[in-house]
């Protein structure tokens, strides 16, 4: 048996073939652009992109007042289209406080330029840094997918902890010392001691009775008096060498050692095995 021809079937010309669909967004409401789909998502990576590599100029490169401030002025109104388009995924998704809590990043990520760089946080030198990876975790969602930028940091969070563990940590004790070195104790501790004048005079009064030399001033005439005048010159020999500044520059010296010996510390191999014992062990 031969095999039947194939005839082709040809359409009718009185039937009309629907067109073809256009790409559409399928993806659930309140849901974040990722991959970009439409162009307001293009539009979005684009000002994430834009964001990041402003914060990062006006940081680490030496940039003119003109040029700073016009940064910070497109950064406020930047940050302004991401904090509407955030509020109108967060209306559509239908989580309500949810909603925030999972995109926490992003409303971080939101804080301008300008109130990152104001005098109220320029003692916090690593804002701008943060302010950098938040808006590059912002830009990683648009451009690769999802929350992406959380399942990374989530991933590998341990390396990342220890990998800005130190720097981190000599950061903040080098502004601690800072302030500290900068505090009058001599004053705090004298002022302490007028506060608890009682206190103390009945403490060296009682170390006086009971300690084995000076208790045999119980012998002596008049030996509640004389007592009482060595505690009182106790007091006020204490009281000059506080204001006496050479004892205001040994406690500088101590804690400027301390800190030497805190830095050396942070970096010295003992203390990485004394942290990897405190996390193995639970101590």
């Amino acid at each position: 048996m031969g095999s039947s021809p194939i005839v082709p079937v040809m359409s009718s010309p009185g039937i009309a073939t629907a067109p073809p669909q256009p790409a559409h967004d399928d993806r659930e409401p309140g849901t974040a652009a990722g991959p970009p789909v439409t162009v307001v998502d293009w539009l979005m990576l684009a000002l994430a992109v834009v964001s990041v590599a402003a914060v990062v100029w006006v940081s680490f490169w030496d940039v003119s007042q003109v040029w700073y401030d016009r940064v910070v002025i497109a950064d406020y109104v930047v940050c302004g289209i991401f904090a509407v388009e955030f509020v109108v995924r967060w209306v559509r998704s239908g989580l309500g406080w949810r909603f925030p809590l999972l995109y926490w990043y992003e409303l971080l990520g939101m804080i301008p330029l300008g109130l990152a760089a104001s005098p109220a946080f320029r003692g916090f030198r690593l804002l701008r840094i943060v302010l950098i990876l938040l808006r590059l975790m912002r830009a990683a969602d648009r451009a690769f997918g999802d929350r992406v930028s959380a399942y990374v940091v989530g991933r590998f969070s341990g390396a990342i902890v220890n990998a800005i563990r130190k720097p981190i940590t000599v950061a903040v004790l080098d502004e601690v010392i800072a302030v500290i070195q900068t505090g009058n104790y001599t004053r705090h501790i004298s002022s302490a001691i007028e506060e608890n004048r009682a206190e103390i005079d009945t403490l060296i009064i009682d170390l006086i009775r009971q300690d084995q030399t000076t208790g045999k001033l119980r012998y002596l005439p008049f030996h509640d008096d004389v007592v009482r005048l060595v505690a009182d010159t106790v007091l006020r020999l204490v009281d000059e060498g506080l204001a006496d500044p050479r004892v205001h520059e040994i406690i500088s010296d101590a804690i400027r050692e301390s800190a030497k010996e805190l830095r050396e510390n942070i970096g010295s191999d003992q203390h990485a095995a004394v942290k990897l014992d405190q996390e193995r062990f639970g101590k």
